[in-house]
């Protein structure tokens, strides 16, 4: 079931936070080519935005990146998977994670709580096959392997790619998120890039304690963040050379990759999703 999941989200999607989700722009990427589309931050545990964007769709996935169990009722969410499913079958993959300690007030015992809640979704319904973990740690990556079909990871490089296959086995969902700035001045890139790395998540132990894992030191991770950082989670440049940045993730073992577009917040994305798009070959549908 995992290996079809992976063929049916394709190999690239959209990450993008729920505010700035409609159903038009949703359309427009299905029109593009791309396989699916992730709601990044914390979506309501009802989940009704997932229902607008399928209806105007017709072979788009959707998937959650991600409800967070400290906000989300496990039941709750479970009776919208299943409203999801019946209405759009196959069609949505609910993505779940412990979030962030520093905006938490009740974090405590994370894993277990993790873990706890992956329970209570089977319990009510939700099959494991499509339920996915915001996974960077080699426990939380087991977590997926063992009780979930996968991991997406967020913020993460290459290599960490390659490790999280390691941990997570051949068949597991692997689908990291990476973020893109289409500007062939690396000055300007950097800067939009280094700006949208450093805040929120140079001050996040969870994101800081991964890099620092994958080899990234404190002079990497202080300030702004260093260049080689910023160069390893932000790709820019050209849209062949952004393309060719977001497939080394799936040279290194990724199933599909969720491209997160850095633009100026009053710009239309649709160009350089386009852009992006025709650069990664993805088969632009008619209409």
């Amino acid at each position: 079931m995992t290996a079809k999941l992976a063929d049916r989200l394709g190999p690239f999607g959209v990450w993008r936070g729920t505010p700035q989700v409609t159903p038009e722009l949703a359309a427009e990427l299905e029109r593009l080519g791309y396989g699916a589309l992730w709601l990044g931050g914390s979506p309501a545990a009802d989940l009704a935005i997932v229902d607008q964007l399928l209806a105007v769709t017709g072979t788009l996935m959707v998937g959650t990146s991600i409800v967070n169990m400290w906000q989300s009722d496990a039941a709750v969410v479970a009776q919208s998977y299943a409203r999801i499913e019946a209405g759009y079958p196959g069609r949505f993959v609910l993505g779940v994670g412990a979030g962030h300690r520093e905006a938490t007030p009740e974090y405590a015992s994370p894993y277990d709580t993790l873990a706890t809640y992956v329970g209570r979704l089977e319990a009510a319904g939700v099959p494991s096959e499509r339920l996915v973990l915001a996974a960077l740690g080699p426990r939380v990556l087991r977590l997926a392997a063992n009780r979930t079909g996968g991991a997406i990871p967020y913020l993460v490089p290459p290599e960490h790619t390659r490790r999280a296959r390691e941990i997570l086995g051949p068949d597991k969902l692997l689908a990291p998120e990476h973020k893109v700035v289409l500007d062939p001045d690396p000055r300007h890139a950097r800067a939009l890039g280094g700006g949208r790395v450093r805040t929120p998540y140079l001050g996040l132990v969870n994101y800081t304690s991964n890099l620092r894992r994958l080899g990234y030191t404190d002079e990497d991770l202080a300030g702004v963040g260093s260049d080689r950082l910023v160069d390893a989670l932000v790709a820019h440049g050209s849209p062949e050379q952004v393309a060719a940045r977001l497939t080394a993730h799936l040279d290194a073992g990724a199933d599909h990759v969720c491209v997160q577009l850095l633009a100026d917040a009053d710009a239309d994305p649709v160009p350089q999703y386009a852009e992006l798009a025709r650069a990664l070959g993805l088969g632009q549908r008619p209409g």
